[in-house]
């Protein structure tokens, strides 16, 4: 049985036992190895997926049924360290690629492969607009990082694991009038440049006349509040209320979810929702616009195309740098109502 295993790889990784996989953060870019932890389990279901991150990720990590165990990252990096040493690993796989994980590649001394930021291209691109980003998604060059070990996408999208603690029931949480369907709206992002203005988001909930459920976190808890006190019951504000389980269960529940560039946005995909994407300040040729490889149809990007200043930065920031934020600010809100109101129509039942 084993032989008959080991005729199926690339000789050079017959005997592979154990792997780790380094991505530190965000929820967002964990959410997107995830194809990765499942074709590389499936090519070789004998090897122990070991996966080194951050605390603040366990979670997410933690529920993966094709992880074998989690490594979190600490200020007593020296003890970690030597703990991982100790686990002998046959391969790392770098998908952050910064100066900690490649101290951590060192130390641990092993054979690795490290995933291709494109710093430069995206840098030529922020700063001087000279196109050299490719057009792949991140999901696909992550796989370009794992080449060498026969591992091949299986295009079955992303991953993410409700565990049953934050399985939410809508009958017990939702009002009567969203347990017909509603629309979840994440409001939320981490920098302000990829958030829509509250007098935008208050304007896109008029014009989707429709139950919706906003989901943000402890920042957005204010908005979520002056949001539903101005349009009445058919708005439910969770925003700070709820996990980050909670509010994937919620999303995986929506009939439509519509949403900023953020992690949420990269767990709807997970579950294969239709999703309508608003873009501020980066851009989806960034390689992380939703990854929905067998259902593109059911997504809407909205951006504003042809400014001279997008994209700014490959992240955000506080504010916009030229003050004027026409990312944001000339949103078309009624085509974005439009997409909505699109996909919602083979969600009800019976079309």
């Amino acid at each position: 049985m084993r032989l008959k295993y080991a005729l199926k790889i690339p000789c050079s990784f017959a005997f592979v036992q154990r792997f780790l996989i380094i991505r530190f953060s965000s929820i967002g870019d964990i959410v997107l190895t995830s194809p990765i932890v499942r074709c590389l389990a499936a090519k070789y279901p004998e090897a122990e997926i070991h996966y080194l991150s951050k605390p603040a990720f366990r979670g997410i990590l933690e529920s993966n049924p094709h992880i074998s165990k989690v490594w979190m990252w600490n200020e007593d990096s020296k003890e970690l360290i030597n703990e991982l040493r100790s686990m002998q690993f046959d391969y790392i796989i770098d998908l952050h690629h910064n100066l900690r994980s490649f101290l951590v590649k060192r130390k641990l001394n092993r054979k690795s492969a490290s995933f291709n930021k494109l710093n430069i291209e995206k840098y030529l691109y922020v700063n001087f607009r000279i196109g050299k980003l490719p057009d792949v998604h991140i999901v696909d060059r992550y796989f370009a990082t794992i080449e060498k070990l026969g591992v091949v996408n299986d295009n079955q999208g992303l991953d993410f694991f409700i565990q049953e603690k934050d399985s939410v029931n809508i009958n017990d949480l939702l009002p009567d009038t969203h347990h017909s369907g509603y629309v979840a709206l994440v409001i939320g992002a981490l920098k302000a440049t990829k958030r829509l203005p509250f007098e935008k988001l208050l304007e896109l909930c008029e014009k989707l006349q429709c139950p919706l459920v906003l989901l943000g976190g402890e920042s957005e808890k204010n908005e979520g509040v002056l949001l539903s006190e101005k349009l009445g019951p058919r708005v439910l504000n969770m925003c700070g209320k709820l996990t980050l389980g909670q509010s994937a269960s919620l999303v995986k529940q929506a009939m439509v979810v519509v949403t900023h560039d953020t992690g949420l946005m990269h767990i709807a995909a997970a579950f294969q929702k239709p999703i309508v994407s608003i873009w501020g300040n980066t851009i989806p040729e960034f390689g992380m616009y939703p990854y929905l490889p067998s259902a593109e149809s059911k997504q809407f990007i909205a951006e504003v195309k042809e400014l001279s200043c997008r994209p700014c930065s490959k992240i955000g920031y506080s504010t916009c740098p030229k003050k004027h934020f026409s990312c944001m600010q000339d949103q078309d809100l009624e085509k974005i109502a439009e997409a909505v109101r699109g996909l919602l129509q083979p969600a009800h039942p019976g079309d």
